[in-house]
């Protein structure tokens, strides 16, 4: 069962700001506003059946998120949990339904079968204009794929749509993907089930200083600190508790 890890943020807001315009873990008694990326989109809670981990989720916040649809060709399914204005938590899942996954999603596919319980498996982040996010990455010598487009039919049959950019080396999974919603849709946050909001998100590594650097060049102002091992942490709060997350 995942368990709670509070961390410092070593990366001030000011330093972030200044960017922007151009296991030995240290605990702390309470999570201040910059314990959240401030580009953070949604964050993926990966398990191997979906139900399970709604339920999961569920029972420790006291909101269950609601079936957001399939991702077509990429053999998952989702749930959505609204996390505060432009910020969700996405619930994803192998879709047993889908026969036939392309090539570029059967690696996720298959870590998501192997997972016997909920874990925190990634992070998107919102950076803008995906091209011109993509220039500057290729002018810092920074390797990605993409922008690709992707969708996702909602229940009502309305028609999500996004392009996403990754890296080409995201540090285990610390770093996140990029991501930029179509003008002609709903963010997810909007109308998932409410009530829930993140009050922490950061990462771990053995080699903190190199995250670090890594993620002021990317501007994405998260909170690094020292670990045994590469791990994300976030932790929800809701009407019924608080929920931790470890990757």
């Amino acid at each position: 069962m995942p368990t709670l890890v509070k961390i410092h943020n070593p990366i001030s807001r000011r330093l972030f700001l200044a960017l922007a315009g151009g296991a030995a873990l240290a605990p702390q008694a309470a999570w201040t506003a910059g314990d959240v990326p401030p580009l953070l989109d949604h964050i993926l809670l990966g398990c191997s059946d979906l139900d399970s981990a709604v339920d999961f989720v569920a029972r420790n916040t006291g909101v269950r998120a609601a079936f957001g649809g399939v991702h077509p060709g990429r053999g998952t399914r989702n749930a959505l949990l609204s996390l505060g204005e432009r910020r969700y938590l996405e619930v994803i899942a192998p879709d047993p339904k889908q026969g036939h996954v392309e090539p570029f999603a059967q690696r996720q596919v298959e870590h998501l079968k192997q997972l016997a319980s909920p874990r925190l498996i990634g992070w998107a982040a919102h950076p803008g204009d995906l091209e011109k996010f993509a220039a500057r990455l290729r002018e810092a010598s920074v390797a990605f794929d993409g922008p690709r487009p992707g969708s996702r039919q909602r229940p009502d049959g309305k028609l999500l749509q996004w392009k996403t950019l990754n890296l080409k080396d995201d540090k285990d999974g610390l770093l996140p993907f990029f991501i930029e919603w179509s003008a002609t849709s709903l963010h997810p946050s909007a109308d998932a089930p409410k009530g829930c909001r993140l009050i922490h998100f950061g990462a771990s590594a053995p080699n903190k200083e190199e995250l670090t650097k890594i993620s002021n060049l990317l501007r994405i102002d998260v909170a690094v600190s020292f670990s045994d091992k590469p791990t994300l942490q976030a932790t929800i709060v809701g009407p019924k508790g608080e929920i931790a997350l470890t990757s």
